[in-house]
């Protein structure tokens, strides 16, 4: 979507709605014209040859193709993507972040006690 911050001009607004319909038929009733002098051609050129299904050919597809660009109005054909980049401002170079403080506690006994011994079963051993 185009942002602006200036108003738009007479030339950049689209055609109006009469005559873009003007200009559509118009396209349509030429390729349609283009299609009967495709069938007339391939019936009255003789001998007959490669041309002809070429001929035969645009006379089948003509319609289609006809009424498909008539029903693409000029704004459809004008709408293409557009990259966002070049509208997007450049960010600033930032600082490269510092390096994380971490912080690490030990914990160290400060009154060692001696383990309890253990006998061949795993349990302690107690006085007789």
């Amino acid at each position: 979507m185009k942002s602006s911050s200036h108003a738009p001009s007479a030339t950049s607004l689209p055609r109006a709605p009469r005559d873009e319909v003007s200009a559509r038929s118009t396209r349509y009733l030429v390729m349609m014209g283009v299609r009967i002098a495709c069938f007339i051609l391939m019936v009255v050129i003789t001998p007959y040859g490669w041309y002809t299904w070429v001929l035969g050919a645009a006379a089948i597809f003509l319609p289609y193709i006809a009424v498909v660009s008539a029903n693409v109005g000029q704004e459809a054909r004008r709408n293409r993507r557009e990259d966002p980049e070049p509208a997007l401002p450049a960010a600033a170079p930032t600082a490269p972040p510092a390096a994380p403080r971490v912080i690490r506690i030990e914990e160290a006994r400060t009154d060692p006690v001696a383990p309890p011994e253990s006998g061949t079963d795993g349990t302690p051993d107690r006085p007789a």
